[in-house]
């Protein structure tokens, strides 16, 4: 039975996009190209034939498609979409493939041997920050670093060295001082979701460079904002505009391609769809902790895949210890993990690094995300061995909620590195001399925390409802 999104859709406007699952019978096509090899007979044979079952938009359905695609453009990416001429893509790290299907496509796919379960392909956006200011660097640590402990780690030896973290966003300036060392690697996939061959790292907007620096921002004069400032990022221009979903299935299968660890991601779709479920299946399975943004749309409301049971999901908290009035939350009817997001970070009045050179503070969930991101990086480079559940695990049972935080709201509240440590190694955190030099530090008030700890079911999604 087709789906029923999937159903309507093609039944208004004659074609629909869909996410299709591959079996284990499809799950080689197009690996042993991603890895540079060539792919059997076998294999081309068994993609030409699930090739057969898309379609090319007709002329004026692309006309269509590629006004979407500009409008939806970052403000700086606007330019014009080649026509399609691909019937399909095949993600071979993920297991996935995408494409356009008519009635009779969509029927030969539910009978296919390659083909698993098929979705409506769903449209994602950037969580924007709800407020941009320009600013200059102090010569301090960000007052996010100093509320989560971060310098505790630096001083014992732990600034991310040797780990390389995902990052999905708008891209990244390879030329800001802040950033010199920090990018492992960089790709830019096009509004068809290609990726550019030899692209040179920079933004279409200022959101990925912003958010890049609190994951991997480099100490120094101008102060420290960045979490793992040792680490280095591999960066992908996924967003705004074009093939939305092709450009974050093909920045994903990249991160997986690069093996990194930990993704951090700011995008979403608001309310909630099941449609993404395969895809953080896929990222989980290829040993990849996501690492999502809630939503900034305030209470009762969250994006997906940020409120899935089975990503680490982050919300928004300011200097005071109050969730951020914009941050999501949200309870859903399902007995694993149901309240999101898991916990909260610094999101408010957030010091980064924007294209030019230049600083600036942005508020919002978009901000919160990559400080939780970066201790995942500390805490990978802690303990090498340690799977991305252990160190998911190890983040949630050190979380304690402040003082006065609803629980509905910031969950399980805010972690802390140095029972994170303590956690995962089964050690206490060493104490050492400063590893990191910044030069001046000022000092924060903490609210007393509440000890409630828990743990997180990573279970399978089962139906859910909001309430």
């Amino acid at each position: 039975m087709a789906n029923q999104d999937i159903a309507e859709t093609i039944a208004s406007v004659g074609y629909a996009k869909v996410i299709v699952m591959l079996t284990p019978a499809g799950l080689g096509l197009g690996l042993a190209a991603a890895r540079g090899g060539v792919d059997s007979s076998a294999s081309r044979a068994a993609e030409a034939q699930l090739q057969d079952h898309f379609i090319v938009p007709s002329e004026a359905q692309q006309e269509s498609l590629a006004l979407d695609a500009r409008a939806s453009a970052s403000r700086s990416f606007r330019r014009a979409v080649d026509p399609a001429t691909r019937r399909m893509r095949v993600y071979p790290h993920l297991g996935l493939a995408t494409g356009f299907v008519d009635a009779a496509g969509m029927a030969a796919l539910e009978t296919s041997p390659t083909a698993g379960s098929i979705v409506k392909a769903p449209e994602l956006s950037l969580i924007r920050p709800t407020s941009i200011r320009p600013a200059r660097p102090r010569k301090t640590l960000s007052w996010g670093l100093r509320r989560l402990g971060v310098e505790d780690m630096w001083n014992a030896g732990f600034d991310g060295k040797g780990v390389v973290v995902g990052h999905l966003d708008t891209g990244i300036d390879g030329d800001h001082p802040s950033l010199k060392g920090a990018i492992f690697d960089f790709a830019e996939f096009d509004l068809a979701g290609d990726k550019v061959p030899d692209a040179k790292p920079h933004d279409s907007d200022e959101h990925g460079t912003h958010t890049a620096g609190t994951i991997v921002g480099r100490a120094g004069e101008k102060g420290a904002f960045g979490v793992a400032p040792g680490a280095q990022i591999a960066s992908a221009m996924v967003i705004e505009g074009g093939q939305v979903i092709d450009r974050i299935l093909s920045g994903m299968d990249w991160i997986i391609e690069k093996k990194c660890p930990i993704l951090s991601m700011s995008l979403g779709l608001r309310g909630f769809t099941p449609a993404f479920q395969q895809i953080i299946n896929a990222l989980r399975a290829g040993g990849v902790l996501p690492v999502f943004a809630v939503g900034n749309e305030g209470p009762l409301t969250s994006r997906s895949p940020g409120n899935y049971d089975n990503v680490l999901s982050v919300g928004a908290m300011d200097q005071a210890d109050a969730v951020a009035s914009f941050s999501s939350s949200q309870k859903f009817d399902r007995p694993a993990d149901p309240l999101v997001p898991d916990l909260v970070a610094p999101g408010v009045g957030i010091l980064s690094c924007i294209p030019g050179g230049k600083f600036a503070e942005m508020d919002g969930t978009s901000m919160a995300t990559p400080h939780v991101a970066g201790l995942a990086v500390l805490l990978k480079q802690a303990k090498p061995a340690a799977s991305i559940d252990q160190i998911e695990q190890a983040i949630i049972g050190s979380c304690t909620l402040p003082v006065g935080m609803q629980k509905a709201r910031g969950n399980r509240g805010l972690p802390d590195l140095r029972r994170a440590f303590q956690l995962l190694t089964g050690s206490p955190l060493p104490v050492k001399g400063p590893a990191v030099a910044v030069a001046s530090r000022r000092k924060v008030s903490k609210a007393k925390p509440v000890t409630r700890h828990a743990t997180k079911s990573t279970g399978k999604k089962v139906a859910a409802a909001r309430i």
